[in-house]
């Protein structure tokens, strides 16, 4: 058997400097089946203000060693500290070849979402609090479209320019280029535009930022900026938040680990909005207002095909009082010629995924809403989509070409108009 271990930093709430909170190990039997095991630290334990790392599988705060086992043999919010598939590539391309896990976890960057960080020291290493400014935007951009094509990079000032791009730029949120950028305001998650892009992705998300908000959603802050005539999206880091002597690092985890759900959609059984609002009765500081607020969600992602809305673009974050549902992000919505039976990544009610205005009212209670209510909800929210997407998003920079390309995916005929029926007897659709 062989094993590889690291010990695990957190930054406490209210403070902006890392613990230690235990010690992570994987052991790898012959068979190649592995094995993970996590113990918090004794000096951790005794302090007065400490948290556990998540909801689920490191919730109980003693010195019993946790163990997971699995193809990865990664706790899951261990897993959300650790780079996205972009920061995968960025690092993947820097060593020349795939890593395994531990590797991954060990060479991610200090920006990496949420409180956590790994390293080999039992000291942890102070952070580097050496953001990218905007004015680094042009060169970073030109890496990233090099780490796309593929090309070759050696001893280069564009090498250089990628260590960067790795060193304060990877954080969780898929394969979209993307870095950490800090300006007057604060720190910005910007996320690059690809050349294979069908359409202009930064406006058109940050469009669904501001339409979310119209409709009375938490969404996560945005603006686009022009670097070299091509846009930016920039989200707004909600898991840091500045002091004056650096940055607050709340924990967060994604949906897939409060839910104790499966990475993969090969295994969706706990993939439900459902199942996410029962978690949050049990779990958010403001439990009912937060189901509610999850109810928003699901009919806005309904609304506009958000069909990619599975658990790791959602999260939770916590502080030193405990956890509460985090904004809204990555909403982007999904023009599809079928004009029925359009299903979403998750469960939605009683029949199963399907993005209907009767699935949808299925399970209203479990989200703190009744039937009338959640119906008038629905309304409200169809009308506000329906009628303002497009001035949007033209508000947004979206061109009328780029408009006309993702116009189907917004109240398509099979969501179902009305609940009430017709003359007749038939359900409007």
């Amino acid at each position: 058997m062989t094993s590889s271990g690291c010990f695990v930093y957190i930054t406490l709430p209210d403070t902006v400097e890392p613990v230690v909170a235990g010690r992570f190990e994987r052991m790898t039997a012959r068979s190649g089946s592995t094995l993970g095991r996590f113990i918090y630290g004794r000096s951790y334990l005794a302090r007065p203000n400490k948290v556990p790392i998540d909801t689920q599988r490191l919730a109980v705060l003693d010195d019993v060693v946790k163990e997971i086992a699995g193809a990865s043999a990664i706790f899951p919010s261990l897993r959300d500290a650790a780079p996205d598939r972009w920061g995968r590539l960025v690092i993947e391309r820097e060593f020349g070849g795939e890593l395994d896990e531990m590797g991954y976890l060990l060479n991610s960057p200090d920006d990496r979402a949420g409180a956590l960080g790994f390293g080999l020291n039992p000291v942890p290493p102070a952070p580097l609090r050496d953001f990218n400014r905007t004015l680094r935007l042009p060169e970073l951009l030109d890496a990233a479209d090099a780490l796309l094509r593929g090309d070759p990079i050696k001893d280069t000032p564009l090498n250089r320019q990628v260590q960067k791009l790795h060193l304060l730029g990877t954080s969780m949120g898929g394969a979209r280029p993307k870095t950490v950028v800090e300006d007057d305001e604060g720190l910005w998650l910007a996320k690059f535009s690809r050349p294979d892009d069908a359409w202009d992705n930064p406006r058109v998300e940050h469009a669904m930022l501001e339409l979310a908000r119209e409709c009375g959603i938490s969404a996560s802050q945005s603006k686009v900026v022009e670097v070299g005539n091509r846009p930016v999206l920039f989200v707004k880091r909600f898991d840091r938040e500045r002091a004056d002597n650096g940055y607050l690092r709340h924990r967060m985890i994604s949906g897939v680990t409060f839910l104790d759900a499966s990475e993969t959609s090969a295994d969706r059984t706990r993939w439900s909005y459902p199942l996410f609002a029962d978690e949050i009765r049990r779990r958010d500081l403001n439990e009912e207002s937060s189901r509610r607020e999850l109810f928003r969600r699901v009919i806005f992602n309904a609304l506009i095909s958000n069909v990619d809305d599975h658990p790791r673009n959602h999260a939770v974050l916590g502080d030193g009082r405990g956890w509460r549902l985090a904004p809204a992000y990555d909403l982007v919505p999904t023009p599809m010629v079928a004009q029925d039976g359009r299903t979403l990544a998750m469960e939605v009610g009683a029949q199963g995924r399907l993005a209907t205005r009767d699935n949808l009212l299925s399970e209203c209670g479990r989200f703190a809403m009744a039937q009338e209510e959640a119906s008038d909800l629905i309304n409200h929210l169809r009308d506000i989509v329906e009628t303002r997407w497009y001035g949007t998003c033209r508000a947004a920079g979206v061109s009328p070409a780029d408009c006309e390309s993702i116009r189907s995916a917004f109240v398509y005929p099979g969501f179902q108009w009305s609940d009430e029926p017709e003359p007749g007897n038939i359900t409007r659709r």
